[in-house]
């Protein structure tokens, strides 16, 4: 066999695995009232997981599910409630293996946002047992992925997990998310609007048709969320605000499964994981730490490469960011008063040799990093740095 022969075996036979969607999703005002069946087929002792805000949020909406077993007869869930912990962390999972042994539970409902709803997620792939995501904000579209994050009991990014599908079940009951805090769905909007901005620069010149799918589904949500997002959050619940939920937690949820790893992450995620190594930034959400994450990497591409197209769409996000809430700066974080030493530490990580930033077309060093972190709102073609 000629070594073309052998090159030509091996592409033909390559093996991918996408997990691209929930199983069923069932979405609506009120839909948690509803999935009385869709949730009881699963089981009959389910763990409910979740944080300590959203499991109180939540009580009343999940509480017509056991209500609703019972009015037909049928034998009530045998549900247990537990508290995921501050992070989803290597400690906290531990302890929640050992509440579905206690429990004896047969699936996993997670409830809550993001960090919540990945350590139910990763719990169930671990025990190996169906899990329900019932998202309690638009913060993020964890409640859709086949992916967990890991951080360190003090809230550091430290690796994420395949998980091996989609949750089995999301419920997105509009009502029971009208109740997070609006900064919650801010900040989904800047988590969902990254997919366009990494995407496109990892995968834009893909030949790949689930890839150019991928990318092309980016920019469609990238293009919604430009023209909804102001009038959504004027409006709470109606049927715009209603939209940009759905393009949040689910649209953004669809890129990643279509496109995989290559299609979710580069440098605004990041920048993201770098910064959560600083205390300072704790009291940020995560959509708002990836939103600024953007601006970055807008600011690297232009002043690395003079990509003029990256110095317009940068200015284009930050009038979008002005007018909605969205952080500019560090200052916006609450990081303006970092140390150069603070700064450099997230600028390191989001460097290391695994970093999701090394998918940008170009090399990327510490120096070059903190220079674009300290001038996201420079004005267009300021001052280029040397590679």
């Amino acid at each position: 066999m000629t070594p073309t022969q052998s090159t030509k075996t091996t592409t033909a036979t390559a093996i991918y695995s996408l997990t691209i969607a929930p199983a069923c999703v069932l979405r609506g005002q009120n839909a948690l009232a509803q999935a009385t069946e869709a949730i009881a087929r699963f089981g009959n002792r389910p763990l409910i997981v979740g944080g300590s805000n959203s499991l109180a949020a939540a009580q009343p909406y999940l509480q017509p599910i056991l209500e609703g077993r019972a009015s037909t007869g049928a034998s009530p869930l045998q549900s247990a409630y537990t508290a995921y912990g501050m992070d989803c962390s290597e400690t906290s999972l531990e302890t929640l293996r050992e509440e579905v042994a206690t429990h004896q539970a047969d699936f996993i409902i997670g409830v809550g946002g993001g960090k919540a709803l990945d350590a139910a997620k990763l719990l169930a792939h671990q025990c190996k047992i169906p899990i329900v995501t019932i998202p309690t904000s638009a913060a993020t579209c964890a409640a859709w992925t086949a992916l967990s994050n890991i951080y360190s009991e003090q809230g550091a990014f430290q690796y994420d997990v395949a998980l091996a599908r989609c949750p089995d079940l999301l419920i997105l009951d509009y009502g029971l998310i009208q109740t997070a805090p609006q900064r919650t769905l801010i900040a989904g909007i800047g988590d969902a609007i990254a997919k366009w901005y990494e995407a496109s620069v990892s995968s834009g010149h893909s030949e790949q048709t689930m890839i150019i799918s991928a990318v092309q589904q980016a920019r469609i949500l990238r293009d919604i969320l430009f023209q909804k997002s102001a009038a959504a959050l004027k409006e709470p619940g109606s049927e715009t605000w209603q939209e940009v939920t759905d393009a949040a937690v689910l649209l953004a949820g669809v890129i990643g499964g279509i496109g995989g790893a290559q299609c979710r992450t580069v440098a605004a995620h990041a920048v993201h994981n770098g910064l959560t190594h600083l205390l300072a930034s704790h009291g940020t959400l995560h959509g708002e730490k990836v939103a600024y994450g953007i601006l970055v990497q807008l600011r690297l591409e232009e002043m690395l490469q003079n990509n003029q197209l990256a110095a317009t769409a940068r200015q284009q996000l930050l009038k979008f960011y002005a007018e909605i809430g969205l952080p500019q700066t560090l200052d916006n974080l609450g990081l303006g008063d970092v140390s150069l030493t603070q700064l450099q530490r997230a600028a390191d990580i989001a460097c290391q040799p695994n970093s999701d930033i090394h998918r940008l077309p170009f090399k990327v060093v510490p120096e070059q990093l903190m220079a674009a972190m300290v001038s996201t709102t420079a004005p267009v073609g300021e001052s280029r740095v040397k590679n």
